[in-house]
């Protein structure tokens, strides 16, 4: 299916997200879209695939003019999107999620249903427990049903929104096969993306979006530079990251134990201290993501202690860590960060810890502002948190942390975000390092933990297979770590 667009227009408020966009995406291939935050990337995959409206312009298909007023008619027309939280219903099981949206019979067949759900997925290389609940699945994993329910209504333009965020390096390697699978198959592809590595390995040809209009298009393959000076108008250079002096401890974790899911981490003892930041590495479900929660007060440990400032915390509640100073940013944004339907405004006065009784609503409407200001969210006090991008909900969410803390424990905490995005909000991370919080977080993005973590953990199915200084160690050597050859012997033991 060819698919064009004409002089798309959509606006919200004054702001112009899509600004006469006119671009082809032709069968058979894989097209990327680029841009930073706010560039329109999203916006734009939302009107081709019915999930809002245009202000203007026209979409065709094989040539043909066509309405697409909600995402059952863009289903029904062909057109799919795979959004970047995905739209399922975790306590359902897979099987249930699957059958969703299915046309006909009110009470739905679930023997052909089970068998197009193990033939779609096998012929994709998806391996889909037909009983586990959503709840219970990775990001990556909850993509992949997506995908074959998508493909089961007989989408033939499959449009992806930053599918490689918050997903493991070996579910990469599966969702980019089984994109060329289905792009050999004809099927129209559009990757939106701000990873240049992911779309340079990936498509045939890019776009790019800034500021709502479209700036640039390159076959590819081609320089990184030149795309990037494309997104933002120059060469984006790293500055080097200063090394500061470690103070006392600020967490200690003695002997943990700790079950989640289908993993468990046992006997585990860490320190961290002052102005240390330290990146937890390892394929998604490994136990990293327990640790950070049983440190935040989050989940309760099966045995063992938690102490900040060598204070017992053991067993509190995630309040309690909040007045020792504790934060958590975690990766579910609008799932556990925000509150959809809340305004920034509202978000500010939720997240104001001074104890009063009635809400200052002057004073909230100016803290909203000056986080808007101080983290550059290309919103509005009275913007919706689930109206803006991906990259701005994180933003905001950042802006929103407190403003004293002695332990920060983030989980991806630039997933979503574009490469000068990343870089602004590391520089602001390591101000907060340098006044004396230590860090911890996790990341799919190993050039992410390298350069900024002083120390590294690597988890694999709940053990850690190395503590390594990342001075001293190599991405290749992370990677060996996370399949479990740590080529040595293991420091803790499951």
């Amino acid at each position: 299916m060819r698919v064009e667009l004409r002089g798309i227009q959509k606006c919200f408020g004054q702001v112009r997200a899509n600004d006469g966009i006119s671009l082809v995406f032709e069968a058979g291939t894989i097209h990327g879209l680029l841009g930073e935050n706010g560039a329109g990337k999203t916006t734009l995959m939302k009107v081709l695939s019915g999930f809002i409206a245009s202000d203007g312009g026209e979409i065709l298909l094989d040539g043909r003019p066509v309405s697409l007023r909600n995402p059952a008619e863009a289903i029904a027309a062909g057109v799919g999107m795979l959004h970047q939280d995905p739209l399922d219903f975790p306590p359902l099981s897979v099987l249930d999620n699957f059958l969703l949206g299915r046309p006909g019979r009110l009470i739905p067949d679930v023997g052909p249903a089970r068998r197009q759900l193990a033939e779609f997925g096998g012929q994709l290389g998806f391996h889909l427990d037909e009983g586990a609940l959503v709840s219970s699945l990775t990001v990556g994993e909850r993509q992949q049903l997506e995908i074959v329910r998508l493909l089961s209504l007989g989408v033939q333009v499959l449009i992806l929104d930053e599918p490689t965020t918050g997903i493991s390096a070996e579910q990469k390697v599966s969702l980019f096969s089984a994109l060329r699978r289905l792009a050999a198959e004809s099927k129209t592809i559009i990757f939106v993306s701000h990873k240049l590595e992911d779309v340079q390995d990936l498509c045939h040809e890019v776009s790019v979006l800034r500021q709502g209009k479209l700036v640039g298009q390159r076959r590819l393959p081609c320089s990184n530079d030149e795309l990037v000076e494309i997104m933002f108008g120059q060469v984006l250079t790293k500055s080097r990251r200063p090394e500061v002096d470690l103070g006392d401890e600020r967490l200690e974790l003695r002997g943990l134990h700790v079950a989640g899911g289908r993993v468990r981490v046992s006997g585990l003892n860490l320190r961290v201290r002052r102005g240390e930041v330290i990146g937890l590495a390892g394929l998604e479900g490994s136990g990293q993501e327990l640790i950070l929660r049983v440190s935040a007060g989050l989940a309760r440990p099966a045995g063992g202690g938690v102490l900040i400032d060598r204070r017992e915390m053991t067993g509190l509640p995630y309040r309690r860590f909040l007045d020792a100073g504790v934060a958590f940013l975690p990766a579910g944004r609008l799932e556990e960060g925000l509150v959809p339907g809340l305004d920034l405004c509202e978000h500010a006065v939720l997240t104001d810890r001074n104890g009063a009784r009635l809400v200052d609503w002057t004073a909230a409407r100016a803290r909203a502002e000056h986080c808007i200001r101080d983290f550059d969210i290309r919103g509005r006090p009275e913007s919706l948190v689930e109206e803006l991008s991906g990259g701005n909900q994180q933003r905001a969410l950042l802006s929103m942390l407190p403003p004293d803390l002695k332990l920060l424990l983030m989980e991806h905490p630039t997933r979503g975000l574009d490469l000068e995005s990343a870089a602004w909000v590391w520089e602001r991370l390591l101000e907060r390092r340098d006044q004396g919080t230590a860090i911890i977080f996790t990341s799919s993005d190993l050039d992410e933990i390298m350069e900024n973590s002083d120390r590294v953990l690597v988890f694999f199915d709940g053990r850690v297979t190395g503590e390594l200084l990342a001075s001293e160690t190599s991405t290749g050597e992370l990677g060996q770590r996370m399949s479990g050859l740590d080529g040595g012997e293991m420091l803790h033991h499951a």
